[in-house]
């Protein structure tokens, strides 16, 4: 069985089929699904999605790019949410100099924040990070978040980066971008890691694997990542998949007892 670690399905590109594509996905061998909040209106969309199926589970975090709606109270009622039963982890949380908005000082202020959130809570981390490695790294590291665990969503930095969040013991998230002509970085990231340390994601609705590349993305296309791992470490589909889930649950369960 496949487990999706990170997805979106609060997101207005599912407002028509919601429901029947996510009653399908256990007919379609998707396990479990964690389906990630990014800004303060996703995390109660995020919730009722857990509480209404037994296979999702939830995270609670501010996308870099939306921590300008972040203050005090805010911040309150946030924590307040990460305490829900089906609560996995903190995320997606981190740094995106790509966009740079808003201030970086602000982004820092409350990446910091929301990383000893999670180490009050006992909770892993689901980092978003992209174009600010090293800010990235070193804040991850004055934190010790190698001691909570996280996953690097949608990795996509080089085989030197990798190498020092490997290092840590922290995931990463490989998903539609390995089947790009365009993926060679990912792909060699692929084959210089550890199997024990990937796992698979969608970040649906973006990033849809080829062929269905510009598409609207799902669960349902993570045989095609999967394909596309198996092949750049030489090894079957089953034992991606089986590897890949051991590592999910792991990540994501072990404070669920």
């Amino acid at each position: 069985m496949i487990f999706e670690t990170h997805a979106h399905y609060e997101d207005k590109a599912f407002d028509e089929d919601r429901e029947d594509i996510l009653k399908s996905l256990p007919k379609h061998n998707i396990e479990y699904v964690v389906n990630v909040s990014s800004s303060v209106g996703t995390v109660d969309q995020c919730l009722n999605l857990a509480e209404t199926y037994d296979y999702i589970y939830a995270t609670v975090g501010i996308h870099p790019g939306d921590s300008m709606n972040l203050d005090e109270e805010t911040f309150i009622w946030l924590k307040k949410k990460a305490k829900h039963k089906k609560v996995v982890a903190v995320g997606e949380i981190g740094l995106d100099y790509y966009w740079d908005t808003p201030d970086r000082e602000i982004q820092k202020k409350w990446f910091a924040r929301q990383m000893e959130m999670a180490r009050e809570l006992n909770l892993p981390l689901v980092i978003h990070s992209r174009d600010a490695a090293n800010d990235t790294y070193n804040m991850m590291k004055e934190a010790k978040a190698d001691e909570l665990g996280a996953i690097l969503h949608c990795f996509g930095y080089g085989v030197e980066q990798a190498r020092q969040y490997l290092n840590m013991g922290f995931y990463l998230g490989i998903g539609g971008v390995v089947t790009f002509t365009n993926g060679k970085k990912l792909k060699e990231v692929v084959e210089y890691a550890p199997l024990e340390q990937l796992v698979l994601e969608t970040d649906c609705p973006y990033l849809a694997p080829v062929p269905h590349r510009g598409n609207r993305n799902s669960s349902l296309y993570l045989p095609l990542i999967v394909q596309e791992i198996a092949r750049i470490k030489n090894t079957d589909y089953d034992t991606v998949i089986r590897i890949t889930n051991e590592n999910a649950k792991k990540f994501y369960f072990k404070t669920k007892g």
